[in-house]
């Protein structure tokens, strides 16, 4: 059964930084393409970056290209998100998300406040 446990968010100051994870188990992790998703208040999830399974083919939403660095660890199965540079359209809950055999999988998310 695939489980996804993110950790890392909090309130942070407009310009700050924060680093997410995301635990994974269950699937074997280096097969599989991971996701970071995020949904603001009022607003659709959308995808924020993602990464192939050996680190490779990286790829950025426009909003956070410069400011966002996804990597993952796959010796500890797991995925992350530096964030610098927040400010306060970053404010949104974040979601860690694999495909895998056609089933989407979520974790639950990280709460991610922007706010002075």
């Amino acid at each position: 059964q695939v489980q996804l446990v993110e950790s890392g968010g909090g309130l942070v100051q407009p310009g700050g930084s924060l680093r997410l994870s995301c635990a994974a188990s269950g699937f074997p992790f280096s097969s599989y393409r991971m996701a970071w998703y995020r949904q603001a208040p009022g607003k659709e999830r959308e995808l924020v970056a993602s990464i192939g399974g050996l680190g490779d083919n990286v790829k950025y939403a426009d909003s956070v290209k410069g400011r966002f660095t996804i990597s993952r660890d796959n010796a500890k199965n797991t995925v992350n998100l530096q964030m610098n540079r927040l400010n306060d359209e970053d404010t949104a809950l974040y979601y860690c998300y694999v495909r895998r055999n056609g089933d989407h999988n979520w974790g639950k998310g990280t709460l991610v406040t922007v706010s002075s």
